[in-house]
């Protein structure tokens, strides 16, 4: 067995920390994100890493910033065999890198190289891909480019969300880190140099990349709603008014004539609106300030009717 420090904050990474505990690797400490204020009442929320640190009675580690000299020396001390990364949320300088003898493993929510940075998950279903994966990789000081270790893919079914996605990712990483672990621990670990050449990128995303145009085609704004649900939220508007819209399906139009935005009908399961070309059906949906709702709820609690016009996201109004 392994003595490591383990380095994660998000949901996603909550899986790999709990296998690798459960296989017995010895976790010296969880190096996670300081409690951050969220909800309606900004209180002190601590990350789902700590939560789940501390369901295992393992030390958390809060630093503001990994890179602070006291925190590195502080995680020096600990004398890591391997630090191993998932979903931490900041960027780690050399200073970090070379403490481990064994190094630094991070496991990536894509098949490297394609999908480098930190919204992997969220743009593989955006921009159309039918299958992505996980990646295990020795890091170096650049932003995902390290040598790969293990990679194993997953297909991304038409009615996955970014959050669907990243669930079975998240399992299925977590078996790979284990694995990967123990070849290292082996000694037979490999190293495969990447492509850069094929590298692609999957930056942060920003509120506004959340906006559908529908004058796009259907299935660029259906992979837009998929791929930003839970977050940022894909939005449109209606009569100026900003809406959420969480789930759809691509559907043939009806009057493949009308203009984008319109409503063409409205079906049991929701509105199928006009896209350029072809039309969407609303399955989920949700108006500002109030809870989400079935695409047959939301039409029929709001009277939406054949005919009307949604207007673009970046025409809807600012939220108060």
């Amino acid at each position: 067995m392994l003595d490591l420090v383990f380095m994660g904050t998000a949901e996603f990474a909550v899986p790999s920390l709990r296998t690798l505990a459960g296989a017995g690797q010895r976790v010296r400490a969880v190096v996670t994100q300081p409690d951050r204020p969220r909800g309606r009442g900004l209180h002190l929320q601590a990350s789902p890493v700590k939560e789940a640190a501390q369901t295992l009675s393992l030390p958390a580690l809060q630093p503001e910033k990994a890179s602070d000299p006291e925190f590195v020396a502080e995680l020096r001390s600990l004398r890591p065999q391997v630090i191993v990364v998932v979903a931490y949320g900041q960027i780690l300088r050399p200073a970090v890198l070379e403490i481990p003898p064994l190094g630094c493993v991070n496991l990536h929510a894509s098949l490297l190289p394609e999908l480098r940075g930190a919204a992997p998950i969220a743009w593989a279903i955006i921009r159309g891909y039918r299958e992505t994966g996980v990646t295990t990789m020795y890091m170096d000081p650049g932003m995902d480019t390290g040598d790969i270790i293990l990679q194993e893919p997953e297909p991304i079914h038409p009615e996955d969300t970014a959050g669907d996605l990243a669930g079975r990712l998240a399992v299925r990483g977590a078996d790979l880190l284990r694995r990967t672990l123990a070849l290292i621990e082996e000694g037979r670990a490999p190293r495969v140099p990447q492509d850069h050449a094929r590298a692609t990128y999957a930056p942060r995303l920003k509120p506004e990349d959340g906006a559908v145009e529908w004058n796009q085609p259907a299935a660029s704004i259906h992979n837009r709603i998929h791929g930003c649900n839970p977050v940022p939220g894909a939005y449109a508007a209606r009569h100026g008014a900003r809406v959420k819209l969480w789930r759809a399906r691509v559907v043939a139009s009806p009057d493949p004539q009308s203009l984008p935005g319109t409503v063409l009908t409205v079906t049991r399961e929701g509105p199928i609106l006009a896209t350029q070309p072809g039309a969407v059906l609303l399955l989920e949906v949700q108006a500002e300030g109030r809870a989400r709702l079935s695409g047959e709820a939301f039409a029929r609690g709001h009277r939406v009717q054949p005919g009307e016009r949604w207007e673009s996201g970046h025409l809807a109004a600012p939220r108060s």
